[in-house]
């Protein structure tokens, strides 16, 4: 179990926030603020992530385990959990590991459920990446831009860098443990239960992260769960319509 990086805000009924694959706590600023009007939000670096420590192992139990020993070295033995992605299935794991300190459960674009792959082509651009070349952060930009054609994509990844004191970047995320252990992340829960308490799942409309057919799946483990669509959204839902995404986070947290 290590020790996580992160920021918290707010007061009130606690709400611990988990990013996706080469994210960190940054992306969810911006909710997490307003969801701090009502509730104390920690936003979380997970293992390998930020500014949280680095590790060889990398599973969902691993996380989730983090997650434990975080929240109850910050007197936390209750809270809502949200997670996005590889956050989402770090959720689900921690509640079926640890029920009794699931307040109620977000999951954000994804299933319980292993998933092809996607990302290859990233990790590729990432670690050819030369970084001893790189003097600015619009250098390393330019080097992506032929393999990672998407802007915010690269954005995204590229707040990942960190400039040294003395010069030059490395990057903050491990990327060696995320890509030997890209198809642990991939992979669906291996000793999947049942979590009886109350569940949210939303999607985006434009993503295929979770499809109709997943329905069955996610009532089998989750009973007291809904689906929810975000019209107009992709798999980064809290980027994309964050108006919206709040909206129905609140309404389920507060109801």
């Amino acid at each position: 179990m290590l020790d996580l990086n992160y920021k918290s805000f707010g007061q009130g009924d606690p709400v611990v926030v988990l990013h996706g694959l080469f994210g960190t706590l940054d992306n969810w600023q911006t909710i997490g603020k307003k969801l701090a009007e009502h509730h104390t939000v920690y936003l979380v670096d997970q293992r390998n992530h930020g500014r949280s420590p680095h590790h060889e192992r990398m599973t969902y139990t691993d996380m989730a385990d983090d997650l434990q020993h975080f929240m109850e070295s910050n007197w936390m033995f209750k809270a809502h959990i949200i997670g996005h992605s590889m956050g989402g299935k770090t959720a689900m794991q921690f509640a079926w590991a640890y029920p009794d300190m699931v307040e109620k459960l977000v999951v954000v674009d994804i299933a319980p459920k292993t998933y092809e792959g996607g990302h290859e082509a990233i990790f590729s651009a990432l670690r050819q990446l030369d970084l001893s070349k790189v003097e600015s952060r619009s250098d390393a930009e330019q080097a992506l831009e032929s393999s990672i054609s998407n802007l915010d994509i690269r954005q995204f990844l590229l707040k990942n860098l960190s400039r040294h004191k003395e010069g030059g970047y490395r990057w903050k995320m491990n990327l060696d443990a995320l890509w030997n252990h890209y198809q642990d992340i991939l992979a669906g829960p291996p000793n999947a239960e049942v979590f009886p308490g109350d569940t949210l799942f939303i999607r985006g409309s434009r993503s295929r992260y979770i499809q109709d057919e997943d329905r069955e799946l996610i009532q089998a483990h989750f009973p007291n769960s809904e689906l929810q669509t975000v019209e107009g959204a992709g798999h980064w839902v809290h980027a994309e319509a964050p108006t919206e995404l709040l909206r129905r986070i609140q309404k389920f947290l507060n109801a």
